[in-house]
């Protein structure tokens, strides 16, 4: 009897240490970029959309689309009218930088989600990723066409299977309903993590700079509003151009009290010596109009976080930067640059609670 006792005991212990000693499961991650990719447009004329700048040489010639483009006015934005040149070849240069700028993350492998703001349709977006990014599994582009006048819209490119439909959700501006053309809604598109869990991603682009300060705070309202709004377990992100300058940041004190209550900033935990996103040359400074939001699901059993040693402005592709070290527009008339914006990323890591 004795020796049955003692071999159950050492059972036991052997069944304890294996236990003990077992490897924790690896935490499940997944990586995030956000990139403005500056007016990724085709060069067919959409009707109801401002897309006249984006339409090749040749088809600028008639006197009706000139004597439109001489209604512009601003300078720059008048001359890229008449006289750039939205070729094919162009649109092939512009897509091999993009294609390019977004392999150098995850060791070529892309991010897994990537938020994309300045994209003209759906079409432009599926030709980068077939074309230029085929064997690197993203799913369909999600783009819905939204009501800025220009043509613009938000989007998301992922490798992640959906959970469900993909919604916009519109900005309302009943204070300034004459601006509401120049303005983006948010994409929402939920995605299947390895786990079962869900995962909801925002892709936003909020109203632009020259633009009242209260725009942008009805676009922060807008935006916690559909948190609340989701599911409690559900794990969530917002990515895109947040149009936040640091010079009004510093004035009226935007993220604290508009987004650090609801979300975790990812420059908040990382990237502590990066300058920003977004150089304005006008009056020399730095800011991170470009960012990535999180907010774990509440009362989940997985804990999830933004990694700090993760989060990074992805500018080593080297025609990203121009000679003063800054963001470098593409220039397609030499076949240069890529962006006037740079793309963030930060890896999402979830793990079991213990």
């Amino acid at each position: 009897m004795t020796r049955v006792k003692t071999c159950v005991t050492l059972l036991i212990f052997t069944l304890c240490i294996a236990a003990c000693s077992a490897k924790a499961p690896e935490p499940m991650s997944v990586t995030v970029m956000t990139f403005n990719v500056q007016n990724l447009f085709d060069n067919t004329d959409d009707p109801g959309k401002d897309d006249k700048a984006y339409l090749p040489i040749e088809a600028k010639q008639n006197e009706s689309h000139i004597a439109a483009c001489n209604e512009i006015q601003v300078d720059s934005w008048r001359v890229e009218c008449l006289e750039l040149d939205w070729s094919g070849a162009a649109i092939e240069r512009k897509l091999e930088a993009l294609a390019a700028t977004i392999r150098q993350v995850n060791g070529g492998a892309g991010a897994d989600i990537i938020a994309m703001q300045e994209v003209e349709n759906a079409s432009i977006l599926d030709r980068l990723r077939t074309e230029k990014l085929g064997e690197m599994g993203y799913q369909p582009a999600i783009l819905i066409e939204g009501s800025d006048v220009r043509g613009i819209d938000v989007a998301i490119l992922s490798k992640l299977p959906l959970a469900d439909v993909p919604s916009l959700h519109p900005l309302s501006l009943p204070d300034f309903p004459e601006r509401e053309g120049d303005t983006r809604g948010v994409l929402q598109a939920n995605f299947v993590l390895p786990d079962g869990s869900v995962l909801t991603a925002f892709s936003v682009h909020f109203p632009a700079p020259f633009h009242p300060t209260s725009m942008r705070i009805a676009a922060y309202e807008h935006l916690a509003a559909l948190r609340a709004a989701l599911p409690n377990e559900n794990h969530v992100f917002a990515a895109g151009d947040f149009n936040t300058t640091s010079t009004e940041d510093a004035r009226e004190n935007l993220l604290e009290s508009y987004a650090r209550p609801y979300w975790t900033i990812a420059h908040d935990v990382g990237c502590t010596e990066c300058d920003g996103s977004y150089f304005y040359h006008g009056d020399s400074s730095w800011s991170y109009l470009d960012m990535i939001l999180f907010s774990p699901a509440r009362g989940k059993k997985t804990t999830a976080e933004v990694r700090g040693d993760s989060v990074a402005i992805a500018n080593a592709y080297p025609p990203q930067m121009s000679e003063n070290g800054t963001p470098e527009r593409f220039r397609s008339e030499k076949g240069t640059g890529v962006s006037d914006h740079w793309p963030m990323v930060a890896e999402i890591e979830f793990a079991q609670k213990q």
